[in-house]
């Protein structure tokens, strides 16, 4: 006996955040592996932004400058439609039970569920720069300083953690792939409600008290803000909340879910 404990030392879990950066490392080389994802997740925003100020915008707006109007909407759409992929990928984890040989390493359960969700910003990320570099090849002209910059690009960056934390913990809770790409529909539908392409005020009484208080409107209307100088308000106040409060509840529901259906107690 004592030659077998000798031959089969105890395992210990990696020190730090090793874990997380290998989990990291893998939903990355996932994303270089799935090119269509990420290509379909920058296109299918920037054919939206072309359409409503080529097709739609002289309508909306005569005298041409609808595209700084809606790029701010795009970038959230951008976000979301790139995001959505998450859910879909943790729910495959789940679902071909590489989960449960997981279970078997010395590692802390939710490290997967970071790796997902860091590779699914930084992936993001990417993809809403080159949506903001094609809206300037369209005649997007912010007027925002470098700190005017910074501040929407962080405020950006934690919509995209709030809303991939969503995703991931949509992933979780869907019975399959199929499910998860059904369900983040949902997130992914918000922006259309929302001031991303016309004003609040224009809308009908009851869709317009939708709209005014529901989370994405706050978000857009301050990156709109940073970045056009337009009134602020309290709107960054209230984006902020919201994301802070996506990411929690995101945290909590993903962690008790993945400790249910991982079977870790």
């Amino acid at each position: 006996m004592t030659a077998l404990a000798q031959q089969a030392p105890l395992r210990t879990r990696p020190r730090g955040l090793a874990a997380e950066a290998v989990f990291i490392r893998r939903s990355l080389t996932h994303t270089l592996r799935d090119t269509e994802a990420l290509l379909m997740a920058v296109i299918l925003p920037t054919m939206l932004m072309l359409l409503f100020t080529y097709v739609f915008g002289g309508a909306l707006d005569p005298s041409g400058g609808y595209v700084d109007y809606v790029v701010p909407g795009i970038i959230l759409l951008c976000a979301g439609f790139g995001a959505s992929s998450t859910a879909l990928y943790v729910a495959r984890d789940m679902a071909t039970g590489i989960i449960d040989r997981f279970r078997t390493m010395p590692l802390r359960a939710g490290a997967v569920l970071t790796g997902h969700v860091v590779a699914s910003v930084l992936r993001n990320l990417f993809a809403t720069g080159v949506v903001i570099v094609v809206a300037l090849l369209v005649g997007f002209r912010p007027t925002a300083g470098p700190v005017e910059w910074l501040a929407a690009i962080g405020l950006i960056a934690l919509y995209i953690l709030a809303i991939t934390s969503l995703f991931a913990a949509i992933g979780l809770a869907a019975s399959s792939p199929e499910a998860a790409n059904a369900y983040g529909f949902i997130l992914l539908f918000l922006p259309y409600l929302s001031s991303a392409f016309v004003p609040v005020e224009t809308l009908p009484d009851w869709l317009a008290a939708f709209a005014e208080h529901q989370p994405i409107t706050p978000v857009i209307e301050a990156i709109r803000s940073l970045l056009m100088g337009t009134p602020m308000g309290d709107a960054a106040w209230w984006a902020v909340g919201w994301c802070v409060l996506f990411v929690v509840v995101a945290a909590v529901w993903g962690a008790w879910l993945f400790r249910r259906k991982a079977g870790r107690r």
